[in-house]
């Protein structure tokens, strides 16, 4: 789905812009955090403004993967995304902390650890939030003790490693319950099945793991396939979970053909003048017909801060 189809969505339910800002608002991040990866690419996986300091290693706490960490809001909230794929956002923030300002862990694998179990992962969201929460693409670091966890999670736990005043937070050693930590290994799981017959000299639509608009050229007689490319895969691998959900949402798109191999190995079989694809920053090596993706807004291009991407967008809204 867009940003601007959830936007029409709300507008058409009725609410006012006071009662649906803060939503809305939510949607501009999203269309942020993409702006910013079209202007940076690969380099959202580097320190954008900031270099994180200080930073004891490059792997992720233990106690997170293992949802061990004794604070028990977040240990609930690591077993509910590994056994669901989600996790409020509130949540995702405090991990990150953990892992970042507290463990001293450096920011990428631990969100390589996140994107693979989230349902709703986006890269784009995930390494820049992540960045955002380390301080390296914000000004200060993100820090939450546990009086905040309780407020927001409505539990009543004392005496935890997070159980302090936030003055408390720079000079804190690390903990000794996320002082152990671990590499993040994921081997991906392809479906095991033989690719299907494909149509020479058909317009087709190449539908990815993050384009599964079944809106897309609707009801047009028209070649659909579903690629799913290891080479992406590889590099910011997914749980089985996540890539069977997507597999599951294609069925919403009516005779779609699942592929599982690279770009270049659909040219073997079809003409690149007869293939159409959005434009995104993880299809650089796609030859053919680029279509244009649909924003919340025309506000394009590199911000250095959200708000000022914000007070664009609301203007236009």
């Amino acid at each position: 789905m867009s940003t601007r189809q959830v936007y029409e969505h709300i507008k058409s339910q009725g609410y006012s812009w006071y009662e649906s800002e803060k939503l809305i608002q939510e949607l501009a991040w999203r269309d942020y955090w993409q702006q910013v990866w079209i202007a940076k690419g690969e380099d959202i996986n580097t320190d954008l403004k900031n270099t994180q300091q200080p930073v004891t290693n490059y792997k992720v706490p233990h106690a997170v993967l293992n949802s061990s960490t004794e604070i028990q809001a977040v240990d609930a909230a690591i077993n509910k995304l590994y056994e669901t794929g989600y996790m409020h956002n509130h949540m995702r923030m405090y991990v990150a902390s953990i892992c970042c300002n507290i463990a001293k862990s450096h920011w990428l694998e631990p969100a390589k650890w996140m994107y693979a179990n989230l349902l709703d992962g986006d890269l784009a969201s995930n390494q820049l939030s992540w960045q955002w929460v380390a301080g390296a693409f914000s000004n200060k670091k993100y820090y939450a003790n546990q009086d905040n966890i309780n407020n927001f999670f409505k539990s009543a736990q004392k005496n935890t490693f997070l159980d302090i005043e936030y003055d408390k937070f720079e000079t804190l050693s690390i903990p000794k319950e996320v002082t152990q930590s671990t590499s993040f290994d994921l081997k991906m799981e392809f479906p095991n099945t033989a690719n299907p017959e494909l149509e020479i000299n058909k317009k087709t639509l190449i539908y990815n793991y993050y384009n599964l608009d079944p809106y897309w050229h609707q009801n047009k007689k028209i070649q659909r396939i579903f690629l799913i490319e290891p080479s992406v895969f590889n590099k910011n691998p997914i749980s089985k979970k996540c890539l069977d959900f997507a597999i599951d949402l294609s069925k919403n798109i009516p005779e779609i053909k699942i592929f599982v191999g690279e770009f270049n190995e659909l040219l073997n079989h079809l003409d690149s003048k007869d293939l159409i694809f959005k434009e995104h920053p993880l299809n650089k090596n796609y030859i053919g017909n680029e279509e244009p993706r649909e924003w919340l807004s025309n506000v394009t291009g590199y911000f250095s801060s959200f708000f000022s991407f914000w007070k664009k967008c609301k203007k236009q809204l």
